[in-house]
């Protein structure tokens, strides 16, 4: 699970821009930002970069 989708908010940033700036498209972003798909680790890592987060900012912990 990943929190794109909130941290783009956070940003005031959409969808759109996202998947123009990673050179995706924007099916691809909204599936990523629903948490249907999962992006690969080098595109989680461009996201964060992308978005100036710690790439740590972008996933759900699995332990509390």
């Amino acid at each position: 699970m990943n929190r794109i989708k909130e941290v783009l908010k956070q940003q005031g940033r959409t969808q759109t821009w996202l998947a123009e700036q990673i050179g995706k498209s924007y099916v691809v972003v909204t599936n990523y930002c629903n948490n249907n798909a999962q992006p690969s680790i080098p595109v989680l890592r461009q996201i964060a970069k992308i978005l100036d987060v710690d790439v740590r900012e972008l996933l759900v912990p699995t332990k509390s």
